[in-house]
C-alpha cells in the first residue's frame, strides 16, 4: 500500500486498542468470523532480467500437476506472479498454491520435485530463492481462471505489546467487510489475510492480499476505503498503536492463476 492507503486503512472503523471496542460506524453488522485455515506455499525467485521471458514456460510446465490437484481437491488454487515494482533484494517472480491442509501443500510439492519441474534454465539462473508457508483464516474468491490480473500485498508488523487477537480484530472489523463488498461487486477476484505458518521469518507480521482483474480495481479499493473512513479520524492513531510504521511494506504483482 502507498502511504495514503496506509492512512485510509487505519481508519476503516472504530478500533480501540485499549478496549478493542468498535465505534458505532462499524457496529451495524456482526464481525466476520474466522474460517478454517487455508495454507499457501509461495516459492520466491530472483531471476536475472535476461531470463524473464522464460518464466511463462517454466510456470506452464507445472500446469498439468496443478490442474489435477485442483480437480481432485488437493489444492483450492494456484498461480504465478511477476513483480511490477522491484526492490533491490526482493523477488522478481513467484509461484504459489493453496490448500485447506498442510498435507495438500506438501503432496503437491512432492509431485513437483518428482516431476523434475523444480529445475529449468531460468530457475537455475536465479540469484536468490526462498519459500514461505502462510496460514489464513480470512479469505474468499470467485472460482475460475484469470490472466494479466493485479495482486496487491500490504504487509504490516505488529508491535510487541499488540493484543494477541490484534489480527482477528483488524480483519473482522476493519478489512474484511470492505473486501467482501468489493468481491461481491466484481472489483476483486480474491482476497486473504495471511500470517506465517512456518516461521522462516520472525513472527508478528501479517499481510493483506487482494487480487483485482484490472488496474481500475486498485483505485476502486482505495475509493471504498476513503468512503468507509470518512468522518472517522480517531482511528488512525488506534491502528498505528498496534503496528510499527517502519515494518510496513507493499508489493504490486502481475498475476495469473486458477481458483476452484
Amino acid at each position: 500500500m502507498t502511504k495514503r492507503w496506509f492512512s485510509t486503512l487505519l481508519g476503516l472503523c472504530g478500533l480501540s486498542v485499549l478496549t478493542l471496542a468498535v465505534l458505532p460506524a462499524c457496529a451495524q453488522s456482526a464481525p466476520t468470523q474466522r474460517k478454517p485455515p487455508m495454507y499457501s506455499y509461495i516459492a520466491n525467485w530472483q531471476i536475472p532480467r535476461a531470463h524473464w521471458s522464460e518464466m511463462p514456460q517454466t510456470a506452464a510446465a507445472d500446469k498439468s500437476i496443478m490442474d489435477k490437484a485442483v480437480a481432485d481437491g488437493t489444492i483450492v488454487g494456484y498461480g504465478d506472479d511477476e513483480t511490477l515494482v522491484h526492490s533491490a533484494d526482493g523477488e522478481t517472480h513467484d509461484d504459489w498454491w493453496s490448500s485447506m491442509s498442510m498435507a495438500g501443500l506438501l503432496k503437491v510439492l512432492g509431485q513437483l520435485y518428482a516431476s523434475g519441474n523444480t529445475s529449468s534454465p531460468a530457475l537455475d539462473a536465479a540469484t536468490k530463492h526462498w519459500d514461505l508457508i502462510y496460514e489464513s483464516h480470512y479469505y474468499n474468491w470467485h472460482p475460475g481462471s484469470y490472466k494479466s490480473a493485479y495482486t496487491y500485498v500490504a504487509s504490516y508488523e505488529l508491535k510487541p505489546d499488540a493484543p494477541d487477537n490484534a489480527v482477528d480484530t483488524i480483519s473482522q472489523n476493519i478489512v474484511v467487510p470492505v473486501l467482501e463488498k468489493m468481491l461481491g461487486d466484481g472489483t476483486l477476484i480474491e482476497y486473504e489475510i495471511d500470517e506465517l505458518s512456518v516461521h522462516t521469518q520472525a513472527p508478528g507480521s501479517f499481510s493483506i492480499v487482494y487480487l483485482t482483474p484490472n488496474p481500475d480495481g486498485i483505485d476502486k479499493i482505495e475509493a471504498a476505503i476513503r468512503d468507509a473512513v470518512n468522518g472517522q479520524p480517531l482511528i488512525v492513531p488506534a491502528f498505528g498503536s498496534m503496528t510499527r510504521a517502519s515494518g510496513h511494506r507493499d508489493e504490486l504483482l502481475l498475476s495469473e492463476g486458477t481458483y476452484k
